[in-house]
């Protein structure tokens, strides 16, 4: 039987999971549950774990998982393979969790339309995962909202007189370039996706 505190530290790293795609620290548990030590926050956790619903994954960081959570989004790691010179067949074996690999704090994901980006080798239909935020360094890949109303998405380029180019990663388009209060970023590209199907 679970004591209350108990229950709301398993209530707590259940909601975490699902909003944030990875598990709390045990200071960000301590924090919620209002007390200023890691250790009882450790208790709560081990108490969960002595219960059978979350499992301890020692060595990894955010290292809780959720007891029973077999439908993790994994796929097999079973070594490297050469995009250039021919290596040698190495056998491994091991998974990558694909949740841990794409998602995150305000991440989102959005579809492909158009070939502005395919010299960046993001084509039409790929997906891309966008992380939010409202700036940006100069070469990353952004989603630019023009005007308030239009969003694209090109490699960023601050000038120094205050304007903003927005550069299609396509030989064919020409750079487009804007007073920066014309832009405003709305995140930046962390990862991609393409289905070969």
């Amino acid at each position: 039987m679970l004591s209350e505190r108990q229950q709301d530290t398993y209530r707590f790293i259940c909601d975490y999971i699902t909003e944030q795609g990875r598990a709390p620290l045990l200071s960000e548990i301590a924090v919620a549950l209002g007390i200023s030590s890691k250790g009882v926050a450790h208790r709560y956790v081990q108490a969960l774990a002595d219960a059978g619903m979350i499992c301890l994954l020692p060595g990894r960081h955010r290292g809780i998982e959720l007891a029973g959570n077999n439908d993790r989004p994994v796929l097999p790691l079973l070594g490297r393979i050469a995009a250039g010179q021919p290596i040698e067949a190495i056998p491994g074996r091991d998974e990558i969790n694909l949740a841990e690999f794409f998602m995150g704090p305000d991440r989102f994901v959005l579809k492909v339309q158009g070939d502005s980006m395919i010299e960046a080798g993001i084509l039409n239909g790929d997906m891309v995962i966008v992380e939010r935020c409202d700036r940006a360094d100069d070469g990353n890949i952004v989603v630019a909202l023009i005007d308030d109303s239009e969003a694209t998405l090109k490699r960023l380029r601050n000038n120094r007189d205050g304007s903003v180019t927005l550069i299609p990663e396509n030989s064919a388009l020409p750079p487009m370039i804007y007073p920066a209060e014309r832009v405003r970023i709305q995140g930046i590209v962390v990862g991609q996706m393409r289905n070969y199907r």
